[in-house]
């Protein structure tokens, strides 16, 4: 009855409109009252769950990341982009795309790659004569590039609802190749689809001209290096690392590029703080209701019912990421992440499945669920900036959904693709 009271309290509350933040704390101190344990226990948990140190670096990614979307860092990347990708098929959906690999490696957020890369990308494929819903199709899934790279803090959220015993560094390598193999399906799709449309391609600019370009874009590009070779070597932590990007981002927009104007820097640190708020008091709640999925042996039972259905990993990873894209198509991925996690972490083990792999299989699958209506955020942040309904959006959208889910079936099925690379600095 217990597990009944913790997700009816829960699911109701979702479905009448309660944050998410709040369906989880309501939940969690409903059961526990119901169970007729101290009241407090739900305050300790949220305290505990907020009162980790690996999480100082997710306020400071956000933070550098505000700090790039709004020191003019996109535009100076898309321009590398459209240097080197330009003249393919349908060449500003290939320089949306590797735009968005190249963002991604300094923003770490999905929304904000929408954001920034979407409100420079679309406005100019609607001017050469690319349908907006193509733009915005593009723009959304490319933007989930970003969640598979470093410094993606989803990882982070990962690693902390994992017990804190993941290494990030491994987090944020292993999701290297799986982003640029997604990166790679999404530029095919745009190609085929863009070669049916007609759409036109742009002129290469010489090896002078790209030159040029690509220098006037290191001091953006070093941002990368910064933090993943940072990290992997082990110069410093995590933690470490986002405080250094935040101020480096603050030093190349403000010293090198000389963008960075005091509204916009008031802005950044706004929306940084009002995003890393949400997010810790998501993990605050989801570690209270975490930690009754625990007491409640709901893991365990879940591993049981599982091997009652089969004992096949390929068929377990398949149920697992059923659910998970169902799950994606209504909440925030965040949430989703804290309280998904401690469920499905001990069956993936149980089968063989390696945290970290899992991790990887977890984030793509999840940000293939902001992508997905009705509770996709990137969705309705593509379809904003590119000024169309969600209905016109997702009519044309499906080329691009399969090839983001193609990519997750390689990344669920071949665990090399997501652990060679980590092996390798061990």
């Amino acid at each position: 009855m217990e597990v009944w009271v913790l997700f009816g309290t829960f699911v109701f509350l979702l479905l009448i409109g309660t944050p998410v933040a709040f369906c989880l704390g309501v939940a969690s101190f409903a059961t526990v009252l119901y169970i007729g344990l101290p009241p407090v226990v739900v305050f300790q948990q949220l305290n505990s769950g907020v009162s980790v140190f690996a999480l100082m670096a997710i306020p400071f990614f956000i933070f550098a990341g505000e700090l790039m979307v709004r020191g003019d860092i996109a535009r100076r990347l898309v321009a590398l982009a459209g240097a080197m990708v330009g003249h393919m098929r349908g060449g500003l959906g290939q320089v949306n795309i590797t735009a968005s690999v190249l963002f991604g490696g300094i923003s770490g957020s999905a929304a904000a790659d929408a954001t920034a890369i979407g409100g420079l990308m679309i406005p100019q494929m609607r001017e050469k004569g690319y349908s907006v819903e193509y733009g915005v199709n593009v723009t959304v899934v490319s933007s989930i590039i970003a969640l598979m790279l470093p410094p993606s803090h989803n990882m982070i959220i990962y690693s902390i609802s994992a017990g804190g015993r993941l290494s990030i560094a491994d987090l944020f390598t292993a999701g290297i190749i799986p982003g640029l193999l997604l990166a790679v399906s999404l530029m095919i799709t745009a190609w085929f689809v863009a070669r049916k449309a007609g759409y036109p391609t742009e002129t290469f600019p010489g090896w002078a001209m790209l030159g040029a370009i690509f220098f006037n874009a290191i001091p953006g590009i070093l941002l990368i290096v910064i933090i993943f070779g940072g990290v992997r070597s082990g110069i410093f932590t995590a933690s470490e690392s986002s405080c250094i990007a935040a101020v480096y981002a603050l030093l190349v927009t403000t010293l090198a590029y000389r963008t960075m104007k005091w509204s916009s820097f008031v802005e950044a640190t706004k929306a940084a703080v009002r995003t890393t708020a949400m997010v810790l008091l998501v993990i605050g709640c989801a570690a209270s209701f975490g930690w009754l999925l625990a007491f409640l042996r709901i893991p365990a039972e879940l591993v049981e019912l599982m091997k009652a259905v089969s004992n096949n990993p390929i068929i377990i990873l398949l149920m697992i990421n059923l659910v998970l894209l169902m799950l994606g198509t209504f909440m925030d991925m965040s949430p989703l992440i804290v309280i998904t996690t401690p469920i499905f972490l001990p069956v993936a083990t149980a089968f063989g499945v390696d945290p970290v792999h899992f991790g990887v299989i977890l984030v793509l699958n999840l940000g293939i669920g902001l992508c997905t209506p009705p509770v996709g955020t990137v969705l309705f942040v593509g379809c904003a900036v590119g000024r169309i309904s969600v209905w016109d959006a997702i009519r044309t959208i499906w080329p691009f959904y399969g090839a983001a889910v193609f990519t997750l079936l390689l990344v669920t099925y071949i665990p090399s693709l997501s652990l060679w690379l980590p092996s390798l600095f061990r």
